[in-house]
């Protein structure tokens, strides 16, 4: 590609906020429009300590879900781990990576470049979303997660750190009683202090889940049946410690339901079998009756049984709600459709100087 090719950096103020999401949202409008397409991740994410740049999870997604060519994708310039600070620490942060060239290999009218976690991380590699974005000369687009006590002053500080670059803000996960506010208080706001908000998106559920395949993996759980259905999603939590009676008036308020409980409550068990329930995760070291297993065949849901007690059950699914990730293709829809609805790919258009 040639150096005239554009630059779009996605950066995020937190992680988990979206970036990946938009910029697989964005990225279908634009290839509608026939608009060829690159993505760069110079800061790899990593969720083991063997991995390698080549076993980036968002960069093999992407190239997958955008179907692009080796010439269209890299692999990180780095992957943050213990061992790559360390030898950086070691070589008193010596380490130059030249992200402009490694950029300019990539083809592409429009190449999508995913910032690192936050604003600051990356600085001890010179790799950080402002260093990255002044290097290669890129244009920003912001993506934040609804926050009404921090957001101004998340989308502010980030002006300050990009200035004229930030083309705009995409914030996700607005609850729907907070839209008003957004629309008539918020976005009138930061456009009078030169900030364009591009994007609003209302929260939605299935964005939040979790899908089962991804529970048994942080919980290093046995798959007692169904292990056909483990791409069904999870939306919310439920640990199931009560009398029947009351677990049933309340399992019936929730929907797609994990249910943590004990091996021997097997009236527990019938009732979240018999609730919208979509994994049941049984702890305790004591294996179900076969009736729960032979209902829970006939409903096609999982369960699960896991070594930890039900504490630490909680906790790492808890966990993995909060670090949701985009790896399921029903999400991708999801995210693609919210696009299409509440972002406004004209105006980026636009500004970038990519519009017909």
């Amino acid at each position: 590609m040639s150096k005239k090719g554009k630059y779009l950096l996605v950066a995020s103020n937190q992680p988990y906020t979206g970036k990946t999401a938009t910029i697989l949202g964005v990225a279908h409008q634009l290839r509608q429009r026939g608009i060829k397409l690159g993505y760069a991740k110079p800061i790899g994410t990593c969720f083991n300590d063997l991995d390698t740049t080549q076993d980036e999870q968002d960069i093999s997604f992407i190239t997958q879900t955008l179907d692009l060519s080796a010439a269209q994708i890299k692999s990180p310039l780095v992957l943050l781990n213990q061992k790559t600070i360390t030898d950086a620490l070691d070589s008193h942060g010596d380490d130059s990576f030249d992200v402009l060239s490694y950029c300019n290999s990539i083809e592409g009218d429009l190449v999508l470049v995913e910032g690192a976690g936050n604003l600051s991380q990356g600085n001890l590699f010179n790799l950080s979303s402002p260093e990255v974005a002044e290097k290669i000369d890129a244009s920003v687009l912001l993506v934040v997660k609804y926050d009404a006590l921090q957001i101004v002053d998340q989308i502010l500080c980030a002006k300050q750190m990009f200035g004229d670059r930030l083309l705009g803000v995409s914030i996700n996960s607005i609850p729907h009683d907070q839209l008003d506010t957004m629309t008539n208080v918020i976005k009138p706001f930061l456009e009078d202090h030169g900030i364009d908000v591009l994007g609003m998106l209302p929260t939605d559920r299935l964005l939040q889940s979790v899908s089962v395949r991804e529970l048994v993996a942080q919980l290093k759980a046995t798959v007692l049946c169904r292990p056909d259905r483990l791409d069904l999603m999870v939306e919310s939590l439920t640990v199931g410690a009560m009398n029947v009676n009351s677990a049933l008036e309340y399992f019936r308020q929730r929907q797609n339901m994990a249910v943590v409980t004990g091996g021997d409550r097997t009236d527990l068990q019938l009732a979240a079998l018999e609730s919208s329930t979509n994994c049941l995760i049984l702890t305790g070291h004591i294996p179900p009756q076969q009736l729960i297993l032979a209902r829970a065949e006939d409903l096609e849901i999982p369960i699960l049984t896991v070594d930890c007690d039900t504490l630490t059950t909680v906790e790492i699914v808890d966990r993995a709600f909060g670090t949701v990730r985009l790896q399921e293709t029903i999400k991708v829809e999801c995210v693609q459709q919210l696009i299409e609805e509440h972002f406004n790919l004209n105006k980026l258009l636009e500004k970038i100087g990519l519009n017909n």
